[in-house]
């Protein structure tokens, strides 16, 4: 018979992948959506993802914020299944229930309990911008995992949105009270972006993007051909906060933006997105790993640029006659099988078999949007999509695929200068042999988000990139 303390435990917390990939389907996904203007408030949306619902597919909640101009971008959980590796986390009544939204803008921290009702998330609690900057010293929060020793929330930028230098704030794991900036030596680390970590080799990984002027207004070309933007990965010692080594993966590699580790506790390898080259507008897919007792990258995916008439451009583009790529996010597979690669420049989504992640082998792809020759969604042929494949989440048993639209409003009007509009669209495959087809019944568009932008999802008992496991 179990104990008092194992019933106690969180059944969204898995000790390992195979756990989660078993565990029931998500029956929700919250997407938020964002006011491009600062005219409205940004929200929080629910969607029915229960093929055996009347209502799948469709909007079914929505919770607006309660200021405006926030600029909803990255979001998460408060915990996750790395509770297991912290002690008495697990245990202490910590449940995946809070859902935080950083507006990448304002500054502010908005925190929504998911209980009782998961469709209407309800405000508990407001951090604000003024509280990020006394106690940690940074502005701009962009992305946040569950960790070792509290909340974590890369931002950035320092405090007030000052161009110093971007980082990690520590959050409390129930009362989301700002606590310190993580880190304790930064060595050469001035640009953030992401991070993740291997938790049972005590290694932390970040990325770089940006300051916030060098973000904020869209892509600064000048700053771009400068080779200005970030172009490297950053290894700490997860419990010193301490900074070990910097890997460049050279200048002209502009913009190194999702961290994607393998789900094996015991792997020391993973993968990282960028953006676009300024030597031939390709964009790329490099594997760090361990050998010789250091921390090594290569690159094992590059995505060339497309021909394209130049009066088919936006004026960014029209003095290169190509479409770039563009790869601003990476997914892969709980099982570790499946990397997913979107290319919101190209509106393709690309899958690759990772299972050799030395070599990926390309083995599905789907168009929906791009910036020229813009392809439709099937349940409405007519109707040419605007934005891209853009943030990409997956269903922890890999059969489910989610995409939105939105990048980042500034940047948006620069490559989608007509507009973005917003759609969330879901991809099957089979797990084992892969292929991607795109779901025709499910197709939230439009007026459906009220007039707002999309960006990432979250689902409903986690996803692919929300979860570090503990345990084989």
């Amino acid at each position: 018979m179990s104990s008092a303390t194992e019933r106690d435990v969180d059944p969204t917390f898995y000790r390992s992948p195979g756990e989660a990939i078993s565990a029931p389907a998500e029956r929700l996904a919250y997407v938020v959506a964002f006011d491009r203007t600062a005219e409205r408030p940004d929200a929080l949306t629910a969607i029915d993802t229960d093929p055996e619902s009347a209502t799948f597919g469709q909007v079914v909640g929505w919770t607006d914020l309660p200021t405006r101009g926030d600029e909803l971008h990255h979001f998460g959980w408060n915990a996750c299944s790395s509770a297991f590796a912290h002690a008495g986390h697990h245990t202490s009544g910590l449940r995946r229930r809070y859902l935080l939204l950083p507006g990448i803008r304002s500054s502010n921290l908005h925190v929504f309990d998911t209980h009782p009702d998961p469709r209407h998330p309800k405000l508990v609690r407001t951090v604000a911008a003024e509280e990020l900057a006394a106690k940690a010293g940074y502005s701009r929060p962009h992305t946040l995992h569950c960790g070792p020793d509290g909340i974590y929330l890369s931002c950035l930028g320092a405090a007030d949105g000052a161009d110093g230098p971007g980082g990690i704030a520590v959050l409390d794991h129930d009362s989301f009270d700002v606590v310190r900036a993580w880190e304790v030596d930064r060595g050469p680390q001035r640009l953030a972006y992401d991070v993740w970590w291997h938790l049972n080799r005590n290694t932390m990984i970040t990325s770089e993007w940006g300051t916030p002027s060098m973000l904020e207004n869209g892509v600064d070309p000048d700053l771009l051909l400068r080779n200005e933007y970030g172009h490297a990965l950053h290894f700490w010692d997860l419990a010193e906060g301490r900074h070990v080594q910097r890997v460049d993966l050279g200048a002209q590699h502009q913009m190194v933006l999702e961290l994607r580790p393998s789900h094996d506790p015991n792997a020391t390898w993973g993968f990282a997105g960028v953006v676009v080259s300024t030597e031939d507008l390709s964009a790329s897919v490099w594997r760090w790993f361990r050998a010789d007792d250091e921390w090594r990258a290569e690159k094992v995916i590059t995505v060339h640029a497309e021909p394209a008439p130049a009066d088919q451009l936006p004026p960014v583009l029209r003095p290169f006659g190509a479409v770039p790529p563009l790869v601003t996010d990476i997914n892969l597979s709980v099982d570790d099988r499946f990397l997913y690669v979107s290319c919101w420049g190209t509106g393709e989504l690309k899958q690759f078999d990772v299972t050799d992640p030395e070599h990926p082998r390309e083995t599905g792809s789907v168009r929906l949007g791009g910036i020229t020759a813009r392809a439709a969604h099937p349940a409405a042929p007519a109707e040419p999509l605007a934005g891209g494949s853009q943030m990409v989440e997956v269903s922890r048993d890999g059969r489910r695929i989610y995409l939105t639209n939105s990048l980042y409003g500034a940047w948006d009007d620069q490559f989608y200068p007509d507009g973005v509009g917003a759609w969330l669209a879901k991809l099957d495959t089979d797990p084992g042999t892969g292929g991607l087809t795109v779901d025709e019944a499910f197709f939230p568009h439009g007026e459906q988000f009220r007039g707002l932008r999309v960006h990432q999802v979250r689902l409903e008992g986690g996803d692919a990139s929300s979860d570090s496991y503990c345990y084989p």
